[in-house]
């Protein structure tokens, strides 16, 4: 019953999430555990979408992992292949944090360092409603840039997979967790 509350809560979010004056990207991601659809938003975060769709388009998010999962937070990819090489990147882009959009749950939005400008190729998604993530007078935030529209069941078993270290990183997936094929499907 939870489960089914949940999934109704995010469809009703997704539908307010998405505008009808949006020109909506729709990315479809498969990985070794399941699927999901992400709803891009153009139109509120044209910075960080037209990055994402960059790397999907050219392939190389293909053979990336969900490389840092931490259960009740959120989970990260597209930056290391499965053994933990860190893949290529385009350069850095602006931070779109200040967009409006919040890191709620079943959001996408751009991992980066410490440095506000510096997000590239990863990505994460929210599992939970991460407000300490979004913009304020004090912080820079992270920039949102779209909402996970079908298959966030998906997400619920990444996010409850077991971790350990791994190439000298912490919480990556004991097995790991891979995109086998990601594509624009509107």
């Amino acid at each position: 019953m939870k489960k089914t509350i949940l999934t109704a809560a995010i469809a009703l979010s997704a539908a307010l999430f998405i505008t009808p004056s949006m020109a909506a990207p729709l990315v479809q991601v498969t990985t070794t555990d399941g699927q999901f659809t992400i709803n891009l938003n153009s139109e509120q975060a044209p910075i960080s979408t037209k990055n994402f769709l960059r790397y999907v388009e050219d392939g190389s998010y293909v053979g990336t992992q969900f490389h840092r999962v931490i259960a009740g937070f959120m989970v990260q990819g597209g930056g290391f292949d499965a053994k933990m090489n860190k893949r290529a990147t385009y350069p850095a882009i602006k931070n779109e944090a200040s967009n409006g959009l919040k890191n709620n749950v079943a959001t996408i939005a751009m991992a980066r360092t410490q440095v506000p400008d510096s997000a590239t190729r990863q990505f994460f998604i929210n599992v939970k409603d991460n407000g300490f993530l979004d913009q304020s007078s004090t912080k820079v935030g992270y920039a949102v840039f779209g909402k996970i529209t079908e298959g966030y069941s998906t997400i619920e078993k990444i996010a409850a997979t077991k971790t350990g270290i791994k190439g000298g990183m912490r919480d990556v997936p004991n097995t790991p967790i891979v995109i086998t094929e990601i594509k624009v499907i509107k």
